[in-house]
């Protein structure tokens, strides 16, 4: 199988699991936006297949589930969690190729592309703000829904994505190298 083939069975497996993964928190959806588990396999996609395939699988997975499942909102929250996801993807590929492929690095790529994501989910929330006037959002509502609210989601994405990315670099399934 080529690498390009694998690279998109693997993006279709981390979309999958972007769309299934809420489900286990969707009961209760404070958990589920406290822990953000759609971030998880978006982040994996741009570390495994690459910066294209992490961008393409963010875009697509909170747009795809309001489709399926009806969650997130599609407005404003699936297209502010769009562009945030597609750029985490794109971010975390594009970090992890270009920096050394030491455990620290993938780290920082990791809290890089983090920090970028919530920046760019920001501005998209900002934006949308001056489009409709249904949406109030401010530099409170932005520190409160990146950082305050998503402690437990950074503090779980920090502990298991590198050691998911080391496994899986062990096991040779890195792709994006």
């Amino acid at each position: 199988m080529t690498s390009t083939v694998k690279k998109i069975t693997y993006s279709g497996m981390f979309l999958a699991i972007a769309l299934l993964l809420p489900l286990l928190t969707g009961q209760i959806p404070e958990i589920g936006m406290a822990l953000s588990p759609m971030h998880i396999p978006v982040l994996l996609c741009g570390f495994v297949c690459g910066a294209p395939y992490g961008l393409i699988v963010g875009l697509i997975a909170p747009l795809l589930r309001n489709v399926i499942f009806h969650a997130p909102p599609l407005f404003p929250m699936g297209l502010s969690m769009a562009f945030e996801l597609a750029v985490y993807g794109l971010t975390a590929g594009l970090l992890y190729k270009a920096l050394p492929k030491k455990i620290p690095y993938i780290y920082v790529s990791l809290i890089l592309s983090m920090l970028i994501g919530r920046i760019v989910w920001g501005a998209s929330m900002f934006v949308i703000s001056f489009i409709s006037v249904e949406v109030n959002f401010g530099v409170s509502a932005f520190l409160a829904g990146a950082f305050t609210t998503a402690v437990p989601g950074i503090i779980l994405h920090i502990i298991l994505i590198p050691v998911i990315v080391m496994a899986l670099k062990k096991a040779k399934l890195i792709l994006n190298e």
